[in-house]
């Protein structure tokens, strides 16, 4: 099964989309479209074993963001706002409608803020991971937390973890405060769409207080862990998918009652 990837170019700033569908029906309207969006320093690759799972029965599209995944930096700060419009505005400008999102690490605030400004486009919304947990909204302390992670994840992760970071430095670094700074509880409590959260159990920087909090935070959250560390999608990528699956079943049953 072979992605299509296209980059397209909203307002300038360029998005590549890695598009994988069941039977590689990339082009058609497979409702609805899981679209995946990383980490700070990440890229698509971060998704690549959660996508493939994922797109046995969806039709899928793993984004990398302005800056990240080899794309050329934004010369500029850009904010969760500015990255939640440009996930929606490119995914759909390829014919894509009902949206699920899936974000993980930063890309849970990228996710959130895309379904805050876009409701009618976002049919719901999958934290993977989320940040930042009220009182550890500092560089120093995010950057211990990163280095335990290390220790828990596999060889593989480890590998894109260092290769994606290195490629990104150039957006790294200035996307940092807005991480820092964004409140995902605040954004979570004012969504009308189901919202799950999934956390590894190893997981030192998306701790389970902090997840669950998230959870309990959306009118209509759900919270769930999975065996794993950060980047849970990726050790059990198959469970993910079918979690995934099951909570999108669940909540268009609830929207037919």
């Amino acid at each position: 099964m072979r992605a299509r990837v296209e980059t397209v170019r909203i307002d300038g700033l360029p998005v590549r989309l890695h598009t994988l569908a069941p039977a590689g029906r990339v082009h058609d309207a497979v409702a609805p479209t899981v679209v995946l969006v990383h980490g700070i320093g990440m890229s698509h690759r971060s998704f690549a074993r959660s996508q493939r799972a994922l797109a046995a029965t969806h039709r899928t599209v793993s984004v990398d963001l302005p800056g990240f995944g080899g794309l050329p930096a934004s010369g500029r700060r850009l904010t969760m706002t500015e990255l939640g419009d440009l996930v929606v505005r490119a995914v759909r400008s390829r014919g894509a409608g009902d949206l699920v999102l899936v974000g993980q690490s930063m890309g849970t605030q990228v996710v959130a803020e895309a379904a805050r400004r876009h409701p009618d486009a976002v049919a719901s919304v999958v934290l993977v991971g989320p940040v930042i947990a009220a009182g550890r909204r500092r560089l120093l302390t995010q950057a211990l937390d990163l280095g335990r992670d290390g220790f828990v994840e596999g060889a593989r992760m480890n590998a894109v973890l260092v290769t994606d970071y290195l490629r990104s430095v150039r957006q790294y670094v200035p996307e940092l405060r807005p991480m820092l700074r964004y409140r995902l509880e605040d954004t979570v409590a004012e969504l009308a769409q189901p919202v799950l959260v999934v956390r590894g159990t190893e997981d030192p920087i998306a701790r389970h207080d902090w997840s669950a909090r998230v959870a309990a935070t959306a009118p209509r959250g759900a919270f769930v862990e999975l065996p794993g560390p950060h980047h849970v999608q990726e050790r059990h990528p198959v469970a993910f998918a079918r979690l995934v699956g099951e909570f999108r079943r669940v909540q268009t049953l609830e929207g037919l009652r």
